[in-house]
């Protein structure tokens, strides 16, 4: 085992043991950071704004916002252009909406292969909504754009943004599309934005270049970024579904930091419409660091010890976690770009007309299913979506 190696493993035992005190010594769902000596410092949780990512880089010191290209206006695609709308539009104040378009992206990837499965037909698929057969009233395949926030890990033992790992999302950024917009966040202890949405790949470059240094004493709060990166989704210019962070880290799972809970993080993806997906670079002190923090999140599970994992994210919202080894990552990334790019748009108008602005649960199946195992696929979705409230307002109904 070489030095490295080592530093990384003895790194997983102290965060674990480190979990187990603040699982005894602290309320559930709370993390607080670790001090250059190892003991807890006293923190203030974050407030739950709703306006602007936290913009700091380490533990109380603010920083402005690095967007040198912040995009106009005139830049940022126009929903309205789009085949396909959420929601029935009105031009007049006080018009009480009674449709909602409720529109949902697909991807039927072969099971044994992991290849997109491509030409299906509405006919092939099956909608239910809390079970109850939907009818499939708008269908389409790659028609709309995506808005994409890359959210990159700077936190922990290990640091995944190497340079095998930068090139690899250059390379990814090469696919991207001219009317596609991206925006690049960091997160260590808190979230920042580095590069707000645009089109064009040179200020995600340049941002790349700007990224906070990487920070060995401070955690990975997932539960805090996804929630920033949530909120900040709500500026894309791209229709539901079509929105999608892409988290860069070496761990999977990590215990939530106080300011945020779960379910607020949670509920901030499912409204905002957003896919999670994730890229693990895949190295031998990172699958020891990562085991270590799945078990530790199992077991603090036991004592209601709240953490946050990527993939039952990604399995609720349609998205996916792809772990591979840093050299084969351009691959990885590009094959992640094009399950993003292929998907199936489908859309219905709910047989439930209640404005309760609860959660319905979605299912999506092939009508038809292959008999052949190895022919079999599977649909990738989101499971479900807010439904709107009632309310009386001009344009979308409030969500």
């Amino acid at each position: 085992m070489n030095l490295r190696l080592m530093v990384a493993l003895a790194g997983s035992v102290i965060i674990s043991l480190q979990t187990w005190q603040t699982i005894i010594a602290q309320n559930p769902g709370s993390a607080p950071p670790r001090g250059k000596n190892g003991n807890a410092q006293e923190t203030k949780p974050d407030p739950p704004k709703r306006d602007t990512p936290h913009q700091h880089r380490s533990e109380g010191v603010p920083l402005q916002t690095i967007d040198r290209h912040a995009p106009e206006k005139s830049q940022r695609p126009d929903p309205s252009e789009s085949p396909l709308i959420d929601s029935a539009r009105s031009e007049s104040e006080g018009v009480r909406l009674a449709v909602d378009l409720v529109v949902l992206d697909a991807q039927v990837i072969q099971q044994k292969t992991g290849r997109v499965a491509g030409n299906l037909k509405k006919e092939d698929f099956r909608l239910a909504e809390d079970g109850v057969v939907q009818q499939v009233t708008h269908f389409s395949q790659d028609t709309l754009p995506l808005s994409v926030i890359l959210l990159v890990d700077r936190g922990g033992c290990l640091d995944p943004f190497s340079a095998k790992v930068r090139n690899a999302t250059m390379e990814a950024l090469n696919r991207l599309r001219p009317q596609d917009e991206v925006a690049l966040m960091a997160f260590a202890n808190h979230t920042e934005l580095v590069e707000g949405f645009g089109r064009g790949k040179s200020r995600i470059v340049a941002g790349l270049d700007n990224l906070p240094p990487h920070d060995e004493e401070a955690q990975h709060c997932f539960n805090r970024a996804l929630y920033q990166a949530a909120d900040y989704m709500r500026q894309a210019g791209n229709p539901d579904g079509r929105r999608v962070i892409i988290v860069i880290s070496t761990l999977t799972a990590f215990f939530d930091c106080a300011g945020t809970s779960p379910e607020e993080a949670r509920m901030a993806i499912l409204e905002s419409g957003s896919v999670v997906c994730g890229i693990i670079p895949k190295t031998a002190g990172q699958q020891i660091e990562n085991g270590i923090m799945r078990a530790a999140a199992g077991i603090g599970g036991m004592f209601k010890a709240k953490s946050t994992k990527l993939e039952q994210l990604a399995e609720e919202t349609g998205g996916e976690v792809l772990i591979d080894k840093p050299e084969l990552l351009d691959r990885t990334f590009n094959d992640l770009i094009d399950h993003l790019r292929t998907r199936y748009t489908l859309g219905f108008v709910s047989t439930n007309k209640k404005r309760d602005g609860s959660f319905r649960k979605l299912k999506i199946e092939l009508a038809n299913p292959p008999a052949k195992l190895e022919d079999r696929l599977v649909v990738k979705t989101k499971r479900g979506y807010i439904a709107a409230k009632e309310s009386v307002i001009t344009g979308r109904p409030s969500r």
